[in-house]
């Protein structure tokens, strides 16, 4: 796992490590490393004034490579967007059959990009794309653990028991499938709406293990890929993901040029006004000119709220409201208990001062 977390690191630093021709060519965006072979072969490709005749050779920082007698363009961070793929597009660059391609419905302000998986024929949603093959070859990966969502509609008898089976693996002529978690949204006698959950993402997997428990899928939208989500984006349209989010969510932290703001510094010494034991103040946080309290001089709880991760939420959520669970008082009102007569009720710095 270290040595996984090293390697997506070097992505991400202007030294070129020591590597293969063809994994340079395609990392910097020219083509596939199936490509860059043929390209060698043909004689396209030279390295320090030398034609490669084959594509066993390393290439280094300082190495000179030309493709058509060309310096090949230099090597771009690693780039993440999420794209809307439409029903009807080939995940492919090339069809010889004459079908849409991904690559001709991808918007022109790209840069060249592969897919992170793929999404097939009749499938939509959610694609990430990345202009690093690397990268791409990674988060393809089920070791990352990340769910990859659906909302499938089906035709068929729904059968509990059997879905709830899906949760641990099933076999389908002679090929294991992992783990498949389905949560029933929608249920009739003729099309039912359900949640899918995979990590591993085989060929036709959803629509072969559903067609295993007698299912038909007639329609299969991917909401989310990890903490990446589908949200509001329209068909053919592409939004990329930030740097420092793409870092904080493969593990790597922000460092001080993606986020704005130093790396772990020493501890400051404590300002006053805010108490003994208090947290320092961290950097970038802003003090609030006026603390709202409560009854009884009791400081309000902050509201709470989760970041979304580049979007917004998957279809079919609902946001759940409501009143507080029973037994706990709503924030900033006391609780209703009152102190026995007679009896010193003393506030939390009183007390504290008195035990010193």
């Amino acid at each position: 796992m270290a040595e996984t977390k090293e390697r997506l690191s070097a992505l991400f630093e202007d030294s070129r490590p020591v590597e293969r021709i063809a994994k340079r060519m395609a990392r910097a965006g020219l083509c596939s490393r199936r490509d860059a072979e043929r390209w060698i072969e043909a004689g396209r490709v030279s390295v320090d004034g030398k034609t490669l005749e084959t594509p066993a050779v390393t290439v280094g920082e300082t190495s000179v490579i030309l493709v058509d007698d060309k310096p090949i363009p230099e090597i771009e961070p690693p780039r993440l967007w999420r794209y809307h793929k439409d029903r009807g597009v080939l995940t492919t660059d090339r069809d010889p059959e004459g079908r849409r391609t991904l690559a001709e419905s991808l918007p022109k302000d790209l840069p060249r990009v592969v897919s992170i998986g793929r999404l097939d024929f009749d499938s939509e949603g959610l694609l990430l794309l990345t202009n690093d093959g690397e990268l791409s070859r990674y988060l393809e990966l089920p070791t990352t653990g990340w769910v990859r969502r659906y909302r499938v509609r089906v035709y068929g008898e729904l059968k509990e028991k059997e879905l709830k089976a899906l949760a641990n693996g099933v076999t389908v002529d002679g090929v294991r499938y992992g783990p498949v978690e389905v949560t029933i949204d929608k249920a009739s006698r003729t099309n039912s709406w359900l949640t899918v959950g995979i990590r591993e993402g085989k060929n036709r997997e959803i629509r072969k293990v559903m067609e295993h428990i007698g299912l038909t899928v007639s329609r299969l939208l991917r909401v989310s890929y990890g903490p990446f989500q589908l949200g509001d984006l329209e068909p053919g349209q592409a939004a990329e993901i930030k740097r420092a989010v793409l870092k904080d969510q493969l593990g790597l932290g922000r460092s001080e040029d993606d986020s704005g703001r130093a790396k772990a510094r020493a501890k400051p010494p404590m300002r006053p006004g805010r108490g003994r034991g208090a947290a320092p103040k961290a950097a970038g946080e802003s003090e609030p000119a006026h603390t709202p309290r409560g009854k009884g001089g009791r400081p309000q709880a902050a509201g709470t709220g989760s970041a979304n991760v580049e979007s917004a939420k998957p279809h079919g959520s609902k946001l759940q409201g409501g009143k507080p669970p029973s037994g706990r008082p709503q924030s900033g009102k006391p609780s209703g208990a009152k102190p026995k007569p007679g009896k010193l009720t003393l506030n939390r710095p009183a007390a504290r001062k008195a035990r010193d």
